[in-house]
């Protein structure tokens, strides 16, 4: 059982954990039946009459998948489940067939080794303003018309949009009007919307008690499997548009597309045509092109009898010439004056509330704390954060929105500064990926830390791997990115792993392509590695458990070297124990140590060590034979 200790997890002997786990998987985030793949659009529109039973992959076939991830050393699970998954069919209606299926499938897992961190997945709110997650109803119970989010401009839709679908275009959804709408009144509706009710309860309470309750829901099906360690409070949560300075700018947008200033986004969402600016990005960021009239339809966003939620709430109104006009300026980034905080004005509250009600449902769980992406954590007090780790993501931004590989180029998470130069690019990426641990010491009192998603994109060069075979090119990427955790000596979930990935649909969602295992390139199903895709980099030797405290660990992917040294920890903890595949050892490998012993069982890929307890540091080198 993993256990959060200080600044580390811990298993029951008291060994020092470094987490290599897998997102599972990629298409939870669409409905199993009918088939709801992104590029599909038929039945869209049906959202209460899904079913998300058959994801991560159907029951059946469990097996198969998790003996092939425990294979490629895998021993962690970030399960993706989605609110709408849960409680599609209508407030309260919760869909006992799809609980039961979780329970089934992680009690598969189980048999495995695995443990599992349960991740209520969202994108940009919900399916029907471009991304998944939350239920089409939350939408309709604020008035917004799903079928014409897309035309008035308030998302982009993979659906509506059609083929080609540009890449990474989907992000840009968080600061149009359907997502922008739907998280600012999630997390601070009482604040900035005070007008807008559900069923005559504020919006904000409304949405996060129901979020909250069906996630409990999930909690007292699983509070009595010992393989679930925790919950994460909420997939790469979103201010909307709460901080928001200049209403009349797209400035703290993602600046690609059509990128329309938040009140062109609700004078679109009331049908009223604008002009708004496409920008592109390139090497040295996003540029202006053109100006596009948007909604010359003048499609409403939001349905009949129903006013815009912010011109109800009177920050925007039409002026006598029937134009747009602000009332309200600083509406969303100021309250009696004083300049909000998202993370600490609302995000916090949230996820204390969240947590007290996961641990009643589910006595024990860890909780895995999720800031908002590219910012710091809100500081959390002492007084309540027993048994909270941080679990920030990180993606070579670079190769996630370009889809190619450069090994002299790359871009600075947070700053969005070009990098040059293969050094330069080692410094940086080791600099970035120290913020999460330095952030949980700092801001959350020294708790553990685990990367929740890293990844690079598997179609590089526009799918040129599907066609050659030759995936060098994503295992520089990936390896690139893992030599930089392991520098960090930081836990990860990769992704991610999509049982029904394809060359021509990726991930089945929005055009991505991030597993590392598809059916496509599967040839000997004979063979546990067969069907894998970048794997010389993802699947590395690494100390799972270490009798100790690591100082430091890598791997040379070029060399066939991994290095390990640490500091004794309490006596008794039992062995130091060090996942080697065969991938890289085909033919064995040498070890060297500082002291003490060790035993090598090739059936388990695993080494396990034994140190003599009079030494304080210790070392391992292992080489290809």
């Amino acid at each position: 059982m993993i256990r959060a200790d200080g600044s580390w997890f811990k298993d029951e002997l008291g060994r020092t954990l470094i987490l290599r786990g897998v997102n599972l998987g990629g298409s939870t985030k669409v409905p199993f039946h009918p088939n709801g793949a992104t590029h599909l659009r038929a039945g869209f529109l049906d959202h209460r009459n899904v079913s998300f039973v058959g994801r991560p992959f159907l029951l059946e076939v469990a097996d198969e998948h998790f003996d092939r991830l425990k294979r490629w050393g895998f021993t962690l699970l970030r399960f993706l489940v989605t609110w709408e998954a849960i409680e599609h069919a209508g407030p309260d209606l919760y869909d006992e067939a799809y609980l039961d299926f979780v329970r089934a499938v992680i009690k598969k897992a189980a048999g495995h080794g695995f443990q599992v961190f349960i991740d209520p997945h969202q994108d940009v709110w919900s399916r029907f303003s471009g991304g998944d997650g939350a239920p089409g109803w939350t939408l309709e119970a604020v008035g917004f018309d799903l079928a014409q989010l897309h035309a008035s401009g308030a998302a982009i839709v993979h659906q509506m949009y059609g083929d080609p679908f540009p890449r990474m275009v989907w992000p840009t959804n968080a600061t149009r009007l359907a997502s922008a709408t739907m998280f600012t009144l999630f997390f601070g509706g009482k604040t900035f919307a005070p007008a807008t009710q559900i069923a005559g309860e504020p919006a904000q309470d409304y949405l996060q008690r129901h979020y909250i309750q069906s996630l409990c829901q999930l909690a007292q099906r699983l509070r009595d499997l010992p393989n679930v360690i925790g919950y994460d409070t909420l997939n790469e949560p979103s201010a909307g548009w709460i901080g928001w300075r200049d209403l009349t700018s797209s400035a703290g947008a993602i600046r690609y597309g059509l990128s329309p200033s938040p009140l062109q986004s609700m004078a679109l969402g009331e049908g009223i045509p604008c002009q708004v600016q496409e920008w592109a990005v390139g090497l040295t960021g996003s540029r202006r092109r053109k100006l596009h009239w948007v909604n010359q339809d003048r499609a409403r966003a939001w349905q009949a009898g129903h006013k815009c939620a912010w011109r109800e709430n009177g920050v925007w109104d039409l002026d006598g010439k029937g134009q747009p006009t602000l009332l309200r300026p600083e509406h969303f980034s100021k309250i009696e004056g004083r300049p909000v905080s998202f993370a600490r004005n609302f995000l916090l509250p949230f996820a204390r509330q969240y947590s007290t009600a996961l641990r009643a449902a589910h006595p024990g769980a860890l909780i895995l704390f999720e800031g908002e992406p590219g910012h710091s954590p809100p500081t959390w007090d002492d007084e309540d954060r027993d048994g909270l780790a941080y679990g920030p993501h990180w993606y070579d931004g670079f190769v996630l929105f370009t889809k190619t590989f450069s090994p002299h180029l790359a871009v600075d998470e947070r700053t969005s500064g070009l990098i040059v130069g293969s050094g330069c690019i080692r410094r940086s990426f080791n600099a970035q990926l120290a913020r999460p641990r330095r952030e949980a010491e700092r801001l959350l009192g020294g708790v553990p830390s685990l990367v929740g998603e890293v990844g690079v994109p598997l179609d590089l060069d526009r799918g040129r791997a599907y066609r050659t075979g030759d995936f060098r090119r994503q295992v520089e990427a990936a390896d690139r990115t893992c030599r930089s955790l392991e520098a960090n000596l930081l836990s990860y979930t990769w992704w991610n792993y999509t049982a029904d990935n394809s060359n021509a649909w990726g991930d089945q969602w929005n055009g991505e392509d991030f597993s590392i295992f598809s059916p496509d390139q599967r040839t000997d199903p004979a063979d546990a590695f067969s069907g894998g895709r970048a794997l010389k980099a993802i699947v590395r030797p690494y100390a799972r458990a270490i009798a100790g405290e690591p100082i430091r660990m890598e791997f040379n992917l070029a060399k066939r070297e991994f290095n390990l040294v640490y500091r004794s920890g309490q006596p008794g903890t039992g062995p130091t124990e060090i996942f080697v595949p065969a991938l890289h050892f085909p033919q064995g490998y040498r070890v060297e140590v500082s002291d003490g012993d060790f035993e090598i069982h090739p059936e388990t890929s695993l080494l396990m060590y034994r140190h003599d307890p009079t030494r304080a540091i210790h070392s391992m080198r292992l080489t290809a034979e």
